[in-house]
């Protein structure tokens, strides 16, 4: 659709892995499973959008995550006469991402993720395209994927009513196949 793809965490993955100062400070939240803070997430967010492939427009992903962070990021886009065109939820019960996430498993070698559940490798433990031995990102472990649902809970839940409320929500079942959520995904997409 000609839309730059804008995922905080590849954000704060990227600004972690070339340690900058602000990836620095998101590490020691990210480690935790806690939310970055809104100011170091917005200013990320807003160098990333700053760049050539995003004057077409962007697909957020994980962001905003708080009411604060939405509330900056209309302020933003205010200034600069832009808008935000719609917010998808997808709706996942808690106890189906816990077994998604944790079976989230990587290649660090390639980058290649695999999933237990939905996308295993051919060798158990081992990279189909290089041979490495896979690895599980902190925030994959249980107990940080528990902690990771609870701070939703608290802080990024409020803003499917702030959004709806807005009239930009749009909601899709999440527990479907994946590729009856990528159409549903798209179709939402081509609507707006």
């Amino acid at each position: 659709m000609g839309l730059a793809h804008v995922a905080s965490g590849d954000l704060f993955r990227e600004n972690v892995s070339k340690r900058t100062p602000l990836g620095i400070l998101a590490k020691s939240y990210m480690d935790k499973g806690e939310l970055v803070p809104d100011d170091v997430t917005v200013q990320m967010v807003m160098e990333r959008i700053a760049r050539p492939d995003c004057a077409r427009g962007v697909v957020f992903d994980g962001f905003p995550r708080t009411v604060a962070q939405a509330q900056a990021l209309n302020a933003a886009f205010t200034k600069e006469s832009k808008r935000l065109c719609g917010v998808l939820h997808v709706k996942v019960r808690d106890e189906v991402l816990v077994q998604r996430l944790t079976a989230r498993w990587i290649c660090p070698a390639c980058g290649l993720v695999y999933n237990l559940l939905s996308n295993p490798p051919k060798t158990d433990g081992q990279c189909d395209k290089d041979g490495a031995r896979l690895g599980q990102r902190n925030d994959d472990q249980p107990e940080t994927v528990r902690n990771r649902l609870n701070v939703y809970h608290t802080q990024t839940a409020p803003l499917i009513d702030f959004y709806r409320a807005a009239g930009l929500l749009r909601e899709t079942d999440g527990e479907q196949s994946i590729e009856q959520v990528q159409a549903a995904i798209v179709k939402i997409v081509a609507s707006l």
